[in-house]
């Protein structure tokens, strides 16, 4: 198939609509069978679910072309499952974990045309997405429901690639003890929209949150999970039952465990334990690993001895070792590649 006529190393992580999205309907206690379509628009109710008390969840995944020519996504059964208990915790009928592969497929068939040529640096960016779309006016699970999965070709998720980026610890908790901060759920992320424009607006990249309770620990950022590495190459990553659990950080800690033979751990981590580390990166489906220059607190400023030139060595081994993996360079874990063309 012929690719869309689009400068793929130009392109930024922002919504270009493509050819078809997938739809299914959730009525009389069962989903539909579900179908693909060209309409982009959603035509809900005025007193719709999502609307009125923010039931919805969404996820986020990439399809890449391969080294060998091959269309492939990440590790999509992952993401399904997670949507599973997403939508469980926010009273909406779960979505079938086989039908969401299913659609998965059906979706970057119809749009091969918009997946990136391999070496462009970009990607198909996947979103499935869940909502309350039935009328409810007392506080109360809709009626009824949709399923949708759209995908759209971007670039990189930070405008400055893999250049070191400058964090605050924001002064906003971002989910509380006991909540839904882990979660893909799309209230998180509406909170988490003022302290983000209250950091960009200061010249940060993003915020580092700490833990609600005692505001002592390392958290996570508004949309990315934290590696980070001690001054004896030891990968640590933030424990904690209110961050996200994020499918990125849990490949790089195998990776990093079964592939560069690194020691690794899963802890809590205080923040003033942060000037410590050697390197520090934000990782996530949408920005694999975006490395760590510095950290504004309020007690001062924390430079990580990476610097603010490039990736620290392990962070860079770590990126490339995934992104080798995903782009089939590097022999993936048996499971962890899904071949759709």
């Amino acid at each position: 198939m012929d690719k869309k006529q689009i400068d793929w190393g130009s392109l930024e992580f922002k919504y270009i609509k493509t050819d078809s999205r997938y739809v299914s309907y959730y009525k009389d206690n069962q989903w539909d069978a579900g179908a693909m379509v060209e309409d982009a628009n959603v035509c809900i109710s005025e007193s719709a679910g999502v609307l009125q008390y923010a039931q919805t969840c969404f996820e986020g995944l990439k399809a890449y072309t391969t080294v060998d020519n091959r269309v492939v996504t990440f590790r999509p059964d992952l993401n399904a499952m997670r949507m599973y208990e997403t939508a469980d915790r926010l009273l909406m009928p779960p979505f079938p974990i086989d039908r969401f592969l299913d659609a998965l497929d059906k979706l970057v068939t119809a749009n091969l045309a918009y997946v990136p040529p391999y070496g462009t640096g970009a990607s198909l960016y996947i979103r499935p997405f869940l909502f309350g779309s039935g009328a409810v006016i007392g506080v109360a699970p809709a009626p009824e429901y949709t399923f949708r999965m759209f995908c759209t070709p971007v670039g990189p998720y930070f405008k400055s690639g893999i250049k070191p980026l400058k964090l605050q610890v924001s002064d906003y908790d971002r989910a509380a003890p006991r909540g839904t901060g882990h979660i893909k759920g799309g209230l998180n992320y509406a909170m988490s929209l003022y302290p983000g424009h209250d950091a960009h607006k200061k010249g940060f990249a993003e915020n580092l949150y700490l833990d609600a309770a005692t505001h002592s620990f390392v958290e996570e950022t508004g949309g990315a999970n934290f590696i980070f590495i001690t001054k004896d190459n030891k990968v640590v990553t933030p424990k904690s039952s209110t961050i996200l659990p994020s499918i990125t950080r849990r490949s790089l800690m195998y990776v990093a465990k079964e592939y560069l033979n690194l020691e690794t751990e899963e802890r809590e981590v205080p923040l003033s334990e942060v000037s410590e580390f050697a390197e520090g990166g934000l990782c996530g489906t949408a920005a694999v690993i975006s490395p760590i220059g510095s950290i504004t607190t309020k007690d001062g400023v924390i430079n990580l001895p990476s610097g603010m030139e490039k990736m620290g060595p392990i962070t860079q081994k770590l990126y490339d070792t995934l992104t080798g993996i995903q782009l089939g360079k590097i022999e993936a874990p048996e499971g962890w590649i899904r071949t759709i063309a």
